[in-house]
């Protein structure tokens, strides 16, 4: 239930403007006057002032800062963790703010138009803050669901995770805060996160781990980017020269500047020469010992000064000079509603035995609300994302709310079984709310704690009218799956939690969303299921672990497809209220002289067959032709658009697949090269309904 103290938010942020800033749009990239302005600016900078803008306060007080230096009007940057609303930032304490559902419902909405109003509601309220730059998205691939901080992420898929984040990026600096991609790269595990070696080849790098942040740096003109902790075939990220100056600058043509993760950075020169720019959130490598290492000539000056002019120009491409932050009331109620939207697209329904659901209010007199997850709003994980509330709705208050007077609802914490199966004996539905609490620095493993599991099977024993609402940040393994007609995943809803569950299970909005990450059927389907792939093993002595990612391109449901595996859920499984049909697939091979406007298209119709509207979300597959020299899994998602149709609505959807995506990375070439030959086009609603299907065949020349 909402507090008294959300009233007196409410009452305190109920009047608001906008501020004040320039009302062009910043560019894409710096521009040739920033970039002149920096110059200037930092020919005046003294050798001190210039360490002292290369590395962040980092006290209890301030420790996302980086200073101002009012002599050169320099202003200060203050930063926040932005990847699920603004999270912690250069504040104690922690201000309140609008709790996001996680990125992986915004993820499972698969909507990028979505995505945007997202990253505008984090970007608006960061600047009401007082904030210039967010520490997110999150757009590492989800390689092993235990990872603690998979929830933050966008799923297993390089080209859904890459469409997400553009969007998201895009609305955060469409309200001149600047975005910040992390964590590059391959930061996939917390076990051992800042000492990890990460055995990678470079086509796995290029076609799974980078594709989101070049998409960030080449679409979406992002900001920054924060180098991660671990070490990519034996060099630490943030002095990784492959990383940061071979790929994100010379390859990429990135022109932002890159920080550190907090106390990622492991030394003065390598860190400065191969590209790391900012030191968080305080300078034990580039305070006195980078001036100590200028001074001595192992680091140019004209490092030192192209670290600040990338900063200070992308400063100036925000307006971040003319126009600062300043602090403004939050619009509590508009950004409420928002948050409750995204959170109903994003629930995924997993089983609906018998149509179960919706729920008819008016056909029911009582509910038993059972279980750990079911007494307070799921308002996100742990660590740097975690988000102090503005408000919260629990799941009973919400359904409370939703049913009205006229029907009994109880509930019950599941603490004690043998209670829980007595109130649901008495109930004609019992709702079961079940989750798990995924944290920044640990791993979690993929079963329910506790007495979870036997809870549900418990419950679902004593009334066949079973509903179990998961709230995880990642798949999990449901021995119990077969025991209960109704299953939906609602990931971390946000702090609407209780009132978007309700709207979903009562049938008030379609579940339309579908899963961005494989549920696996049991622990040794997982693609990294060796301990040389996850968590890794020390060499030599070492305290620290090496990972070899020896799945290759074969992360997720690449994986699965190749070796036949039939997942507990599939990649881009989701039910929907009603029922869809797929027909008339044509598929047009690409044949344009102009080779920029080359793309394989793909037009077909789909049909709502069913007695109510709803939302699917089309998705196009491609099977690439494959070899023993260049494997290719059986399919990879490659374009997707989501649709609502009314009852017995019919709409004819065009995708389109650029042919510079029909390539694969060539180590030995140390390129992406053209793969041409016959491939397979695949049309449906998830990675295993793929009913429309055919093949085209791509010459060398249309490439």
């Amino acid at each position: 239930m909402r507090s008294s103290i959300t009233f007196a938010v409410l009452l305190a942020l109920a009047g608001y403007g906008i501020q004040s800033v320039p009302a062009a749009a910043n560019s894409s990239t710096v521009t040739a006057n920033d970039l002149a302005r920096a110059k200037a600016l930092v020919a005046r900078m003294t050798l001190p002032e210039k360490i002292e803008e290369v590395h962040g306060e980092g006290t209890h007080l301030h420790p996302r800062h980086i200073v101002e230096i009012p002599r050169l009007g320099i202003p200060e940057l203050r930063l926040a963790n932005g990847c699920v609303g603004v999270g912690p930032a250069d504040d104690w304490p922690q201000k309140p703010a609008t709790a996001l559902p996680c990125e992986m419902s915004l993820a499972a909405t698969w909507n990028p138009a979505l995505a945007m109003r997202y990253g505008k509601v984090i970007g608006r309220e960061a600047r009401d803050l007082n904030y210039g730059m967010v520490e997110g998205p999150d757009i590492n691939i989800a390689r092993v669901p235990q990872n603690g901080r998979t929830f933050e992420g966008y799923g297993e898929d390089p080209f859904l995770t890459s469409q997400i984040a553009v969007a998201v990026i895009r609305g955060i600096q469409s309200k001149h805060v600047m975005a910040e991609a992390k964590h590059f790269d391959a930061n996939n595990q917390e076990t051992d996160r800042g000492g990890i070696n990460e055995i990678i080849a470079l086509r796995t790098l290029h076609e799974i781990y980078f594709p989101a942040f070049k998409a960030a740096v080449r679409q979406a003109g992002v900001a920054a980017v924060m180098g991660a902790y671990n070490r990519v075939n034996g060099i630490f990220c943030c002095q990784n020269k492959y990383l940061l100056t071979d790929t994100l600058r010379n390859h990429w043509h990135f022109k932002g500047f890159v920080t550190s993760d907090f106390g990622a950075t492991h030394s003065t020169v390598a860190s400065a020469l191969h590209g790391l720019d900012v030191e968080m959130p305080k300078g034990k490598y580039f305070a006195g010992g980078l001036q100590a290492a200028v001074q001595s000539g192992r680091v140019p000056m004209a490092v030192l000064n192209n670290m600040l002019i990338r900063r200070f120009a992308t400063m100036m491409r925000f307006h971040l000079f003319s126009h600062p932050p300043r602090l403004h009331p939050i619009p509590v109620r508009r950004d409420g509603r928002l948050a409750l939207h995204m959170a109903e697209q994003g629930m995924v329904l997993l089983k609906n035995q018998d149509a179960l659901l919706p729920l008819d209010a008016r056909k029911i007199r009582s509910i038993a609300v059972i279980g750990p997850y079911a007494a307070s709003a799921m308002t996100g994980g742990g660590g740097s994302s975690h988000v102090v509330p503005l408000f919260t709705v629990s799941p009973v208050q919400g359904i409370k709310t939703r049913v009205g007077g006229n029907v009994h609802v109880m509930f019950n914490n599941g603490a004690d079984i043998a209670q829980a199966v007595r109130l649901a004996r008495t109930a004609q539905v019992a709702i079961v709310m079940v989750g798990d609490y995924e944290t920044e620095g640990h791993d979690h493993p993929l079963t329910l704690s506790k007495n979870q599991n036997r809870l549900v099977e418990a419950v679902a024993a004593a009334n066949p009218h079973t509903v179990v609402v998961l709230k995880t940040g990642s798949a999990m393994i449901l021995p119990w799956v077969k025991q209960v007609p109704a299953l939906l995943e609602a990931w971390y809803p946000g702090e609407e939690d209780g009132n978007a569950v309700a709207a979903v299970l009562f049938g008030d909005v379609d579940p339309s969303g579908k899963l961005p990450i494989t549920f696996p059927a049991n622990a040794t389907q997982l693609p990294a299921h060796t301990v040389r792939q996850y968590p890794g093993v020390p060499v030599h002595g070492s305290r620290n672990l090496v990972v070899h990612y020896s799945e290759g391109i074969f992360v997720g449901y690449r994986y699965y497809d190749r070796h036949q595996l039939k997942p507990q859920f599939p990649f881009g499984y989701g039910l929907s209220y009603t029922t869809f049909h797929f027909k008339n697939l044509i598929i047009q091979t690409p044949r344009s002289p102009d080779k920029a406007d080359k793309h394989l298209r793909v037009t077909f119709t789909i049909t709502n067959t069913g007695r109510r509207a709803g939302a699917d979300v089309a998705q196009l597959y491609l099977g690439y032709p494959s070899s023993r020299a260049v494997p290719e899994p059986p399919e990879q998602l490659r374009s997707f658009t989501r649709l609502v149709l009314q009852p017995g609505e019919s709409k004819q959807v065009s995708l389109s697949v650029p042919v510079r995506a029909l390539r694969y990375w060539s180590a030995a070439r140390k390129s992406w090269r053209p793969l041409p030959g016959t491939y397979r086009v695949m049309v449906g609603d998830s990675s295993a309904n793929l009913p429309l299907q055919g093949t085209v065949t791509v010459t060398k020349s249309s490439l």
